[in-house]
């Protein structure tokens, strides 16, 4: 049997204004996505369990099998395991977002989504002004790094993510708890730093959005996964441009695939990840693709392109896939994206999303488009969110 995931980051939605009062699903031209449905089933699935903030790493977890009550410790950890950064017992690892923030507000959580050379300076130039012995910057991709703070295991600290705020005055979700006046330290310092540097000198003579502050959060411990082929006995290849992504596949013993021009944005290379999960299949048991597109899209309130990075999936992504598929005997394929980002709210719900699977054993329903609404409408709707994963490798029949 070959296996196929495809996660569309964020893709699912809510009615949007631009939209005529439909979602993005609803308007894109989908029709290899709309043909899993027709040929196999459609259905809700809960990713993020009661209580956990609706972030893609817990909803990933779900999504690949893992449940996130028993293994869940931290975004950044995650993320710190795609950069081979170890972790010592003691130790907390942050997410380190590189921010914009005007006159006290939210203004851009990404900064403009900053290059990879520029935030690299800035890394750099954090970790010699900030570092020492206990506090180490790591440079990541675009906007996205991390820090690590030895002698932290005493920390317990409630810090907000900075995508959930945009707009939005910081003041009430700075970090809090026991260590929390260390970590707003670092964050107030590194404001006097960035200000002056060059980076951002150039970046507002350019009229782009600077790096003004870090924001961090996601912290934890080191994770302990098991192994993706030891729970379900299958060997998993992962394409992402995201180290999340990247630090979960590792961390279950998928191997990644590297994809040249890959940025985690929307100018993403659809077409170059298309084609190296085509030739994976020939080597691979299961071969998983995420594209966050979709998802920067919903945290940017632009309907337009995130219903064309649904296309853009559709047609080099999901179209190459299942021909491919079908030229196997036996085969199945699951898409579907690991949380809600709606464009209306700019950031992550804990709302169940839709989910599509055919193939060989897949008994099919009677619907034919792959919407929120259709899935809402199925027979069937799978919570806790990590028992899809079980179903999908080796059921296939009816839901409840």
């Amino acid at each position: 049997m070959k296996y196929a995931l495809i996660l569309p980051d964020g893709c699912a939605d809510e009615p949007v204004v631009e939209l005529e009062g439909k979602t993005p699903l609803e308007v894109a031209r989908i029709p290899h996505m709309n043909s899993i449905v027709a040929d196999g089933r459609v259905g809700m699935v809960r990713t993020v369990p009661k209580g956990f903030t609706p972030g893609s790493d817990v909803a990933t977890m779900s999504v690949i099998g893992y449940d996130p009550i028993k293994y869940y410790t931290g975004r950044a950890p995650l993320e710190a395991a795609a950069k081979n950064i170890n972790i010592d017992p003691d130790m907390l690892v942050f997410r380190c977002n590189l921010v914009t923030i005007v006159d006290g507000q939210m203004e851009d959580f990404s900064a403009g989504h900053i290059s990879q050379p520029e935030a690299e300076k800035l890394i750099a130039e954090l970790q010699q002004a900030l570092g020492d012995q206990r506090i180490k910057f790591h440079a990541g991709v675009g906007y996205r790094h991390l820090v690590t703070i030895k002698d932290a295991a005493g920390m317990k600290l409630d810090c907000t993510p900075p995508h959930d705020i945009p707009g939005q005055e910081i003041s009430g979700y700075l970090p809090v708890g026991k260590g929390s006046d260390l970590i707003k330290s670092l964050m107030s310092r590194s404001q006097e730093i960035l200000e002056s540097h060059e980076v951002n000198q150039i970046r507002q003579d350019l009229g782009e959005n600077p790096a003004t502050s870090i924001w961090l959060w996601g912290q934890g411990g080191k994770p302990k996964l098991p192994s993706f082929h030891d729970c379900y006995g299958i060997h998993g290849s992962a394409i992402t441009a995201v180290d999340l992504i990247r630090g979960i596949s590792l961390s279950i013993g998928w191997k990644l695939i590297e994809v040249e021009g890959a940025t985690g944005y929307i100018d993403t290379n659809y077409q170059g990840k298309g084609e190296a999960a085509v030739a994976a299949l020939d080597d691979v048991d299961m071969i998983a693709v995420h594209v966050e597109a979709p998802d920067e899209a919903g945290h940017d309130g632009n309907a337009e392109a995130k219903v064309k990075s649904l296309e853009q999936i559709d047609e080099h992504i999901v179209g190459p896939l299942l021909e491919k598929l079908r030229s196997f005997h036996n085969w199945r394929v699951l898409c579907l994206p690991d949380h809600p980002t709606p464009i209306a709210k700019k950031t992550h719900t804990a709302d169940p999303v839709p989910f599509c699977m055919a193939g060989t054993g897949i008994v099919p329903d009677d619907t034919s488009i792959f919407t929120e609404e259709h899935g809402r409408e199925s027979d069937m709707h799978i919570d806790p969110g990590h028992e899809l994963m079980e179903f999908f490798l080796k059921s296939g029949g009816q839901g409840s």
